[in-house]
């Protein structure tokens, strides 16, 4: 009978059908079940920024999120001077002992930022030459000897062309201001991992002064275990020829490279040196708003896209990135939303507002198959 044959081709096709069903869904199905933190084990660390709700468990939104996806936390301002160290003899150190009380419960590699920095720093500090710089780095790192394991010692020391920022560090210590903090944070903490950090290190004439810095603190004998890169991107910056030669270009120093503040931005520029200066304040204006009532499927798919140009590009160089930290738990705790205008809606990072994952999670994770 032909009725056996015909059953069979018709058994299989079915069975081929349903195999290209579960292809088409299986990433799909993967993303929204998989931990950021499982897929990328082998890889590298995989961080966030914490606002003191969040490592003070009071947001019940994030903290389900941290404890899946993360196993790697940076305080986002609790342990910049203006918080830790308030007035010259007073230090408080209540928030940056539940940050790192929290880090501990959940087995968290713990990140110190930052120690000196031209913003958020009292204005006392810089009143003479010592820029009292010593006693707080080995107070600070002191404290959390052997806890917090990496820092952040000097942050956004650079200007745009490669040369060194005028900050007030540099006018009342100098040049060596650099090479001393990382002296005062090693004797504090010998064990600890010591980073420079900066953003925009991947456009050519920042990231050579960046290069530069690090040559000549490396000659001078001064301990240093990896470069930042923050990775504050938009849609169409860094390209990802930008993205490797920067990573290639520190990693040839012999150092670590850290993706330390990821986040892409989706809203349009102010100008071209928005997101370059933190005192950057314009009017909000319904133009530089567009997507207050929500992110529109195109827009989020191009951000999906970006994302995955990234994390293919860390991946490939996964022998010298230790860790990738993103800058905020979800779009409704992002730094964005208030800077270069205030009161914006922004979307940058892998989260939306309700905790809920983006294609962007999607993207990612599925970056990690792809490279398989």
């Amino acid at each position: 009978s032909a009725t056996g044959p015909l059953m069979k081709r018709h058994f299989l096709s079915i069975l081929t059908t349903l195999l290209l069903i579960a292809l088409a869904v299986g990433p799909i199905q993967h993303a929204q079940n998989a931990s950021l933190k499982d897929v990328f084990k082998s890889d590298f660390l995989i961080g966030a920024a914490l606002n003191r709700r969040q490592f003070s468990e009071e947001d019940l939104r994030a903290l389900p999120i941290i404890k899946s996806h993360f196993n790697s936390i940076t305080p986002e301002n609790q342990l910049k001077w203006i918080n830790v160290h308030p007035r010259p003899d007073a230090y408080d150190f209540a928030g940056a002992d539940r940050y790192v009380a929290f880090g501990e419960k959940y087995g968290m590699f713990m990140v110190g930022h930052t120690l000196v920095w031209h913003n958020q720093t009292p204005d006392w500090v810089f009143l003479d030459a010592k820029g009292n710089t010593k006693d707080h780095i080995q107070t600070v790192v002191g404290r959390y000897k052997g806890k917090i394991k990496g820092c952040d010692v000097v942050n956004e020391a650079i200007n745009e062309d490669g040369t060194l920022r005028q900050s007030k560090w540099l006018k009342i210590i100098g040049e060596d201001y650099v090479a001393q903090a990382f002296k005062f944070a090693r004797e504090a903490d010998p064990q600890a991992e010591l980073y420079y950090n900066d953003y925009s290190l991947e456009d050519e004439p920042k990231r050579n002064g960046a290069v530069r810095l690090i040559k000549k603190l490396k000659e001078e004998g001064v301990k240093i275990t990896g470069v930042g890169l923050q990775g504050h991107n938009r849609l169409t910056w860094p390209t990802r020829e930008q993205q490797d030669a920067t990573i290639t270009a520190f990693a040839n120093l012999g150092i670590k490279v850290n993706i330390t503040e990821l986040d892409v931005d989706v809203l349009p520029r102010v100008d071209e040196n928005a997101g370059r200066n933190i005192k950057l304040t314009p009017e909000l204006q319904p133009k530089l708003n567009p997507y207050s009532a929500g992110l529109p499927e195109s827009v989020s798919d191009e951000q999906a896209r970006k994302y995955a140009e990234l994390f293919e590009v860390y991946l490939k160089h996964c022998d010298v990135i230790d860790r990738v930290t993103f800058w905020g738990v979800t779009d409704g705790d992002t730094w964005l939303n208030n800077f270069p205008v205030r009161g914006r809606t922004n979307y940058p990072l892998l989260f939306d507002r309700q905790g809920k994952a983006k294609t962007a999670l999607e993207a990612v994770l599925n970056s990690r198959s792809a490279r398989d």
